[in-house]
């Protein structure tokens, strides 16, 4: 009888959260329209890329989804022009754990476009390992900050021209438990799978906030946000076929859907709200405050020195 009351207290407990979260997450509402607008969606193939990917086709924008698998990338884009009515959807292959990859990318981005009005730094993984990549960076922090780093800075220019337009930085609540080691942000002294993806997205906050700065006055907004967390299929790499699918049904019962967790990038896309608006951390479609360390402009500055050597590229002043 006992076992069946806490078991009954957990079920209520679950139940409890599951409305509460219903309750409180934030819903873009905004009808604003993005007809003539160029959008760029790393991991734009599943979860909640694919989801702003369909939300922002379906208002009219010329969507580019940046996917390693072509073939996903394939049936992403069917899915989009099927969901959204909208034909103009296209993809590039983007490999985030080469460089080359990116500057190919890059080097397409500016052959085809005229224009990118929204980059949307979505793309991201857990669970790739301890790991180097041909350009020496550590696996996950290369896929997850060291190529959105590099890729952004690549197409600012691009952007600059497009202006106003707008830079969004997918981070999550977890950079809330990253460290900020000068001597170990490339994971050579000590490292976790949850280190790796905590840095991460503390290095993604750093980076907006040292990014608005420098694009002051051009027009070219920054922001960064936490999605929240959504049965996504973010966890893929995880070795054990046993703990990776105990960790996805725990997620997609416990929390927020792909189309939950899109709503606050959708936001920071299309939102009149957030016109001008920079250098900040949201979620639900809210500004919030993101850790301490995230809101040092110093340690900002010092991480993207540090980040530009590590990728051997130095964004331009003008």
């Amino acid at each position: 009888m006992i076992l069946w009351a806490i078991f009954g207290i957990i079920i209520l407990l679950v139940l409890i959260v599951k409305v509460y979260q219903k309750l409180t997450v934030g819903i873009c509402r905004t009808s604003a329209h993005m007809v003539g607008k160029v959008v760029i969606v790393t991991g734009g193939n599943s979860g909640l890329g694919l989801e702003t990917a369909k939300d922002l086709a379906s208002r009219g924008a010329k969507v580019i989804l940046a996917c390693r698998s072509v073939r996903r990338a394939a049936a992403a884009k069917e899915e989009i022009i099927k969901a959204s009515g909208n034909t103009d959807v296209h993809f590039r292959q983007l490999d985030l754990a080469s460089l080359r990859s990116v500057k190919d990318f890059c080097d397409h981005i500016y052959k085809t476009e005229k224009r990118v009005d929204v980059l949307i730094n979505n793309a991201g993984a857990g669970g790739l390992g301890n790991g180097k990549t041909a350009d020496g960076l550590h696996v996950g922090m290369q896929v997850n900050f060291f190529a959105p780093f590099l890729l952004t800075c690549l197409l600012v220019p691009l952007m600059k021209s497009s202006a106003p337009s707008r830079i969004i930085n997918v981070s999550s609540m977890i950079h809330k438990y990253g460290e900020l080691d000068f001597d170990n942000l490339n994971m050579e002294k000590y490292w976790s799978d949850y280190l790796v993806y905590a840095n991460s997205k503390l290095f993604l906050n750093l980076m907006t906030l040292e990014l608005s700065s420098r694009l002051k006055g051009t027009g070219v907004t920054v922001n960064s946000l936490h999605p929240g967390v959504a049965a996504t299929n973010i966890f893929r790499n995880i070795p054990s076929n046993i703990i990776r699918n105990i960790v996805e049904k725990c997620i997609g019962f416990m929390f927020q859907t792909p189309w939950e967790a899109a709503q606050t990038t959708i936001y920071l896309s299309v939102s009149p709200e957030v016109e001008g608006v920079t250098g900040k951390y949201f979620c639900d479609c809210q500004e919030k405050l993101p850790s301490k360390c995230s809101q040092d402009p110093e340690l900002a500055k010092r991480l993207w020195i540090e980040s530009e050597k590590l990728v051997k590229y130095t964004l331009p002043d003008n």
